[in-house]
């Protein structure tokens, strides 16, 4: 195992120094790198922590990349040992929280684009689909975020009954789907389509209103509801 070496990067000027420049010039003004050597702290008997951070994005392929990777994915990077895993992946869940946090209200949806922009930056990344539902309320906040099925990177496999089951315990008065395509694509599939008709129905039976389905990609959406499936 490589022995880390102390924070402090010797010969380096302090103003080229990540901790240094996020503190002269703001946290804005550094690059991945820079950024990703700040979590890590330090580096290893071989390199600086912002020479580890480098290789660590160059091995990712990119940002997105390393949002994905889980502990054990990332402790198979030389250099990487569990604490370093595991501070990485708290700051990765800390900006996800921070990206959906609202200043401790309740998210009010009232355009799908508002649906959108709460879980993008959680389902974008994602390599597998996952079908998440949000419960609202009758001021159409929401008061519930549950994910009810991952799936592999071609389908989503979800069935009404778990959908509508969570919105009567949460005693939800309306509900908007959600689900990711890996590919970064967000154009339904005939699957997408089919299954959005099939939970409308089921919304009437039980009174409870689907309001939409979102097809989250990368950095895009489609509303089904806007396309005319709803």
């Amino acid at each position: 195992m490589e022995a880390e070496q102390p924070y402090v990067l010797r010969g380096i000027p302090n103003e080229d120094r990540p901790r240094e420049r996020l503190m002269t010039v703001g946290a804005d003004a550094l690059s991945h790198a820079e950024l990703l050597a700040i979590l890590l702290r330090t580096g290893t008997n071989n390199e600086s922590a912002v020479l580890l951070a480098t290789r660590i994005l160059h091995q990712c392929g990119s940002l997105r990349g390393l949002v994905d990777m889980s502990v054990a994915e990332l402790t198979r990077i030389r250099g990487i040992g569990p604490a370093k895993a595991a501070q990485l992946r708290a700051g990765i869940e800390l900006g996800r929280r921070i990206a959906r946090s609202r200043q401790g209200e309740l998210p009010t949806i009232r355009k799908p684009a508002d649906a959108a922009n709460l879980m993008m930056e959680e389902l974008r990344y994602l390599k597998q689909e996952h079908f998440v539902c949000l419960y609202l309320n009758t001021k159409n906040q929401v008061i519930l975020t549950e994910t009810l099925s991952v799936g592999t990177l071609n389908a989503t496999l979800v069935h009404p009954r778990e959908v509508f089951r969570a919105a009567i315990k949460c005693s939800s008065s309306s509900l908007i789907c959600l689900h990711n395509h890996p590919s970064g694509d967000p154009t339904p599939s005939p699957e997408d389509i089919s299954l959005t008709r099939r939970l409308a129905e089921a919304g009437e039976l039980v009174g409870i209103d689907v309001l939409d389905h979102l097809v989250i990609g990368d950095n895009r959406f489609i509303s089904l509801k806007e396309q005319g499936h709803l």
